[in-house]
């Protein structure tokens, strides 16, 4: 944490307590303390009559972590009944923007799926595709996708590692994170690398949308994030570009649920929106199809 209290200024007043917003300082034997939820908003700074609580400014160099074991950018592939969702290659196309500047390389995991899908995703882009296509991943599963994401994290060290915001996504990657103890920034809509750091700068909407928050996870890897569909660009498809293909077991990996069956119901009047260019929408005031005419 950026910021300290020397104990022999401290008066445990409890000013301070009162001026943080994370409940991050304590009494304890009558003098403050920072805790694990300091978010290093230095509100505690200014309160301070004794000039007990001092800011660190070299904080981050003292405690800085060696992280150049960690390198590629790794996307999740998600598959829907054996086809390759279309956000896993939008992803791919914003990791190899990320990686053309990292000057690392795009890897895929891909569950469930065959090694034709495994070839379509590195015609789009991706160098290497780690690939389980065991019949128990099938249908999706937390348990399982969570522990062998994360088994492939820890053996491979990616820098980045990229999700659809989609309910498959949103349902286990945050698991994940927690495995890991790292942070993970949900739906977002831009993805840049800071020139100077090289920190993964992940952008997202805030407040409803009116603002637009910029996040970054600087102290642990890997650096994850989910991302929006149809928000990145794709990759361009290249049919003679050629990648490698690992293959990946489930040793040892159990899941504590089993799917028995899967129902899916589906109307002939249905249409994908997730899909569509453009959405006309319209209430009881449009009074019928003529009314949608553009």
């Amino acid at each position: 944490m950026p910021v300290i209290i020397k104990t022999d200024k401290c008066t445990g007043c409890g000013t301070c307590i009162d001026s943080c917003p994370f409940d991050a300082i304590e009494l304890k034997d009558e003098k403050a303390h920072i805790n694990e939820y300091c978010n290093a908003c230095m509100s505690c700074l200014e309160v301070c009559e004794e000039g007990a609580i001092v800011e660190i400014k070299d904080a981050q160099k003292a405690v800085a972590k060696d992280f150049s074991d960690y390198k590629d950018v790794l996307i999740f592939a998600e598959q829907r009944d054996g086809e390759v969702a279309a956000v896993s290659y939008e992803l791919i196309g914003a990791a190899r923007r990320l990686a053309g500047e990292l000057g690392t390389s795009v890897h895929a995991l891909l569950l469930g799926a065959d090694e034709n899908a495994a070839k379509e995703l590195i015609k789009w882009g991706a160098d290497k595709v780690f690939l389980c296509s065991d019949s128990s991943l099938l249908p999706f599963n937390d348990d399982s996708y969570s522990e062998v994401l994360t088994k492939v994290i820890k053996d491979n060290k990616p820098a980045i590692v990229l999700a659809g915001a989609t309910p498959v996504g949103r349902s286990f990657i945050p698991r994940v994170a927690a495995k890991l103890k790292t942070g993970l920034t949900a739906d977002c809509t831009l993805l840049e690398i800071d020139k100077e750091t090289k920190h993964l700068l992940q952008v997202r909407p805030a407040f409803g949308g009116n603002i637009m928050a910029t996040i970054l996870c600087p102290d642990y890897r890997p650096q994850m994030a989910t991302v929006r569909p149809r928000v990145m660009k794709k990759d361009v498809y290249d049919e003679s570009r050629k990648g490698e293909i690992v293959n990946v077991r489930l040793d040892g990996i159990t899941s504590r649920t089993k799917v028995t069956a899967s129902v899916k119901e589906e109307s002939a009047l249905s249409v994908n929106l997730h899909e569509a260019d453009v959405i006309v929408a319209g209430g009881r005031g449009c009074g019928g199809e003529k009314g949608f005419k553009l």
